[in-house]
Formats: C-alpha cells, sequence, structure tokens
C-alpha cells in the first residue's frame, strides 16, 4: 500500500506560511520516496560534515589515514563557530579519531578543519560525485559564518543527502566496517531538538543525524529506526526567523514524515 505523504505536505505548506522555504527528502523503511525542494541546492552549513567523514573512512580504508593518527593543534587550525577545540591550547595532540568524534558530535569547526587537511576539498567533493551526487560541493572550510566576498558557499541537495545516508546505511559509502563506525558516529548526536526533537523519551529508537546552522539555515540530515526499518530524513529550512524557531519547524516536519513512513 502506498504511503499516504498528505500530512507531511500539509505541515510544510503551514510553516512555509511563514516566510521560510523548506527543502525535505524522506525515504521510508519500504524505499519509498517524498521530497519537497528535494532537488534544490539550500545552504549545507555543517551538514557536509558528513561528506568529510565518508572521505575519512575511505583514506583509512585505503591505508592512507587512521583513526590514531594524531595531529598537533597548531594556531592556524582554530575556527570560530561550534566546538571547544578553539579553546585549547597549541601543541595540543588528538587523534583523527578525536577529531572526527567532535565534528560529529558537537560540530567542532576546527575538528572539521583539520579534517579537511587531511582529506583534501577536492577528494571529499569527488567522494560525492561517486555517490552520484551531481550538485552538493565543499567549497570552503567552517568559519562559523556565511561566505564573505571572495568565498563560496557549501552547497547540499536534499534528495543527494539521504542518498549519502542511504549509502552509509547499506555499507555503500566506505567497507561495512568504516560504514558501521559512519552510523555509530552520526548516534553521537548531541542535538535531539531536531529529526528527534518528538521522538518518546522512553525506549526511545535509535537514531542518528548531523545538524547543520548558520542565520538563515537551520538544517538535519540522518534517519531513525523504526520496527519496520531506518527512515531516511534529510531536511532544510531557510530563512526561519531564527534557530530556535527553525529547530521546531524542522522537528513538526520530521514528526509528520516519521507518521507516514514508520
Amino acid at each position: 500500500m502506498a504511503i499516504d505523504w498528505n500530512g507531511v505536505s500539509e505541515t510544510i505548506a503551514r510553516v512555509e506560511k511563514s516566510g521560510c522555504t523548506i527543502g525535505l527528502a524522506a525515504v521510508a523503511p519500504s524505499g519509498e520516496r517524498f521530497a519537497h525542494n528535494g532537488d534544490r541546492r539550500f545552504v549545507a552549513a555543517s551538514t557536509i560534515k558528513i561528506a568529510i567523514m565518508i572521505e575519512l573512512f575511505r583514506k583509512i580504508d585505503a591505508g592512507k589515514l587512521t583513526l590514531g593518527q594524531v595531529h598537533k593543534l597548531k594556531p592556524e587550525d582554530k575556527s570560530t563557530g561550534g566546538g571547544v577545540v578553539l579553546h585549547l591550547h597549541d601543541g595540543i595532540e588528538m587523534t583523527l579519531g578525536d577529531h572526527v568524534y567532535l565534528m560529529m558530535s558537537i560540530s567542532d569547526n576546527t575538528s572539521t578543519n583539520v579534517l579537511i587537511d587531511y582529506t583534501a576539498m577536492d577528494a571529499v567533493n569527488a567522494a560525492m560525485r561517486s555517490l552520484g551526487m551531481a550538485s552538493s560541493t565543499l567549497n570552503r572550510k567552517m568559519r562559523g559564518r556565511p561566505p564573505i566576498s571572495g568565498e563560496q558557499e557549501n552547497w547540499a541537495v536534499p534528495n543527494e543527502f539521504a542518498a549519502m545516508i542511504a549509502a552509509i546505511l547499506g555499507e555503500k559509502a566506505a567497507s561495512p566496517s568504516s560504514c558501521q563506525q559512519m552510523i555509530a558516529l552520526l548516534e553521537k548526536q548531541q542535538n535531539d531538538r531536531r529529526i528527534a526533537r518528538h521522538l518518546p523519551k522512553e525506549n526511545r529508537p535509535r537514531w542518528g543525524t548531523k545538524t547543520g546552522t548558520l542565520p538563515g539555515a537551520v538544517n538535519d540530515v540522518g534517519f531513525v529506526m523504526t520496527p519496520k526499518g531506518p527512515v531516511i530524513l534529510s531536511v532544510y529550512v531557510e530563512k526561519a526567523t531564527d534557530t530556535l524557531a527553525g529547530e521546531e519547524i524542522l522537528g513538526d516536519i520530521a514528526r509528520a514524515a516519521l507518521k507516514a513512513a514508520g
């Protein structure tokens, strides 16, 4: 029986009356899909960090890097925006495993930029292309702000990011072992006010996401495990009045999609 997505459409129509624009790609456990502005580009913000994680694990699979490899923090590594590494002393030694954990769990921008240096921006984009992601791009390091003159933006396409999560869950994004480690990292997400906003507090299902936030952008991409299997959600809220309002909107859309698909 086909899924009734009317509740999702109604929720989106309601919230877009406030002036924001929604991008959504939802994939049910059966594989049935729903999209709203699914092929439109949105500001990626920190959701692009999923692609950096994939390329890191591909390089680990190739024997070029290891999670235990140590990086000594340099002053030029430090970036404003989310995270804690910015406030640590120069010269502290942290492993690449430390940095990918901090990048995915609390969206640490300094850790992200360290990993961009190890993975290479062109290689991250090539990894996305290999997954069929034609329009999503990593064009600049994390600065905790929109691009300034001379900088390009990082872009995400909801359908493409849903496909990227599907590739991780299906153990196609890298080796099976690496994909399982990436799933575990997605599950370390500390912000449960978006896709996970309306999940039950008791007996909460497994879920994992990567958030993204910039002025005018409130995003979350990941999965929720249901009795039928995973529901994949890629949600982008553009031009919400503020982050808190954007999180509420995103949570309401995720709830409607989970009700329909799960």
